[in-house]
């Protein structure tokens, strides 16, 4: 985590949110590895990115953020 940075309040980046995207579909990593053309390994070093950026612990609370998210900005629209 970068100096001065909170711990879970960096926002994922667009493959992060891709990779996201996937998980919340129910995708196991080697789906996804193949949908994003990745290894398995580099989806699993992904999701401990976004789990430390976002401050999560596993998928099923990475997809709830998701649809939460997706909510919002919905609701924003």
């Amino acid at each position: 985590m970068l100096k001065g940075e909170q711990y879970g309040s960096r926002t994922p980046n667009e493959r992060e949110l891709r990779v996201i995207e996937l998980v919340a579909k129910g995708l196991k990593n080697g789906e996804i590895a193949e949908a994003v053309g990745i290894t398995e390994h580099v989806v699993k070093n992904y999701l401990r990115v976004i789990y430390d950026k976002l401050g999560l612990w596993n998928r099923v609370e990475l997809a709830l953020w998701y649809e939460a998210r997706k909510h919002r900005e919905e609701t924003m629209n």
